[in-house]
C-alpha cells in the first residue's frame, strides 16, 4: 500500500510518500481502505520527536480516516454495528496515513447520513477529544458560558458547534478579526481578537463579571493562570495541550475561593474500552446533529496524500479555519 511515513524527526519536508506492506487485522480490529486522511497537531509534533507513539502503534502518522470497510471477523464487525462495504470514519492511534489502515471496532463508526467522506475523515479526532474533555469530563450544560482558546482551529470550529447544539453559550478567542469573524458565523456569541484584546477582562464584560463556567485550552503557559481568573464560581478549565508551553504561575488561594476544577487529558494512549465508550456517545448523541445538519464538518483544506508536506505546512502557518484532509 501507499503511504506517508516520517523520514527523520523534522520541517515538514521530512513527510515522504512510500509502500509499506498491508496491515493485517487482530482480534478486535477491523481493516479500513482509507479515502481520506484527517490531519492534527498531534501529527505535527510526531514528525517533529516531540509526539512518541504508544507501544505497538504505527511508526506511520495519522489519527483519523474515512473509508470503506474491507476486512475484519463477524464478532467485530458486529461490535462495530457496520458491515463489509460500508463507509465508515474511525479513530486511530497511528497509521491513518495510507491507503490501508487498521482500527479498534468500538472506534469505527458509520460516516453520518449525507457526508462525503473527506468530510467525515475530519470528526474522530476533534469530536472525541471535545465531547471528552468540554461534556465528560467538564460537563458543559445548556445555558453555561464556555470560552474556546483558538476557536478557528479543529477543536475549536467542533467545540463552538457541539456546544450551540447542545444549549450553552460560547466566547472565542482567536488571532485575527477575519478568525473572528468565522468563528461567528460558525455560531460562536462572541469572538476576542487575543492579539488587541485581553481575554480576561473581554469575557468577565460579556457575562457581566460572572465569567466562563468552562474554558478548553490548548495554549497553557501563562493563558492558565489568566483563565483562572475569568472563570465563574465553579468553573471548570480543561487543558488539552501545551502549544504556549508548560509552566505557569497560578493563584492557588483563587482556585480555593471559586471552588476550581483544573483537568488535563491525553486521548491518544487510553485504552480501546475507553474510547469505545466515547464513541456510542457521539453515535448516540452527535451523530444525529451532524444528521439534522446542526453540527457540520468545517473543511479549510484539501490536498492528495503526496501533499502532506504541504498540508503540514499549512497547518503550522495557522492561517486556516477548521481542518485540513488528505485524499488518496
Amino acid at each position: 500500500m501507499r503511504a506517508i511515513e516520517i523520514t527523520a524527526y523534522g520541517a515538514p519536508e521530512v513527510l515522504r510518500e512510500t509502500q509499506r506492506p498491508d496491515p493485517v487485522p487482530a482480534a478486535g480490529e477491523l481493516l479500513i481502505r482509507v479515502t481520506a486522511s484527517g490531519i492534527n497537531r498531534p501529527d505535527v509534533l510526531q514528525r517533529k520527536g516531540l509526539y512518541p507513539m504508544p507501544p505497538g502503534v504505527s511508526d506511520l502518522p495519522g489519527l483519523e480516516v474515512a473509508g470503506t470497510v474491507v476486512g475484519g471477523s463477524a464478532d467485530d464487525l458486529a461490535a462495530a454495528g457496520v458491515a463489509l462495504g460500508d463507509r465508515v470514519c474511525a479513530l486511530v492511534a497511528g497509521g491513518g496515513y495510507a491507503e490501508l489502515c487498521v482500527a479498534p471496532a468500538g472506534q469505527v463508526l458509520p460516516v453520518p447520513a449525507g457526508l462525503s467522506d473527506v468530510e467525515a475523515a475530519s470528526l474522530p479526532e476533534t469530536f472525541f477529544t471535545v465531547w471528552q474533555n468540554v461534556f465528560h469530563i467538564a460537563g458543559l450544560v445548556a445555558g453555561e458560558w464556555l470560552l474556546v482558546q483558538g476557536g478557528s482551529s479543529g477543536i475549536g470550529v467542533t467545540a463552538i458547534q457541539l456546544a450551540k447544539a447542545r444549549g450553552a453559550k460560547v466566547i472565542v478567542t482567536a488571532g485575527s478579526d477575519d478568525k473572528c469573524a468565522a468563528c461567528v458565523t460558525l455560531g460562536a456569541d462572541h469572538a476576542i481578537n487575543y492579539r488587541t484584546q485581553d481575554f480576561v477582562a473581554e469575557t468577565l464584560a460579556l457575562t457581566d463579571g460572572r465569567g466562563a463556567d468552562v474554558v478548553l485550552d490548548m495554549v497553557g503557559g501563562d493563558y492558565i493562570g489568566r483563565e483562572l481568573k475569568c472563570l465563574a464560581d465553579d468553573g471548570r478549565l480543561a487543558l488539552i495541550a501545551v502549544q504556549g508551553g508548560v509552566k505557569s504561575e497560578i493563584d492557588a488561594g483563587l482556585v480555593l475561593r471559586k471552588r476550581l476544577a483544573i483537568t488535563g487529558s491525553t486521548l491518544r494512549p487510553r485504552p480501546v474500552a475507553y474510547k469505545t465508550e466515547l464513541a456510542r456517545a457521539l453515535r448516540a448523541q452527535v451523530w444525529p446533529l451532524i444528521e439534522a445538519g446542526r453540527v457540520k464538518p468545517v473543511i479549510h483544506a484539501v490536498f492528495p496524500a503526496a501533499e502532506a508536506a504541504a498540508a503540514h505546512a499549512l497547518m503550522e502557518s495557522s492561517t486556516h479555519v477548521g481542518k485540513i484532509v488528505l485524499t488518496w
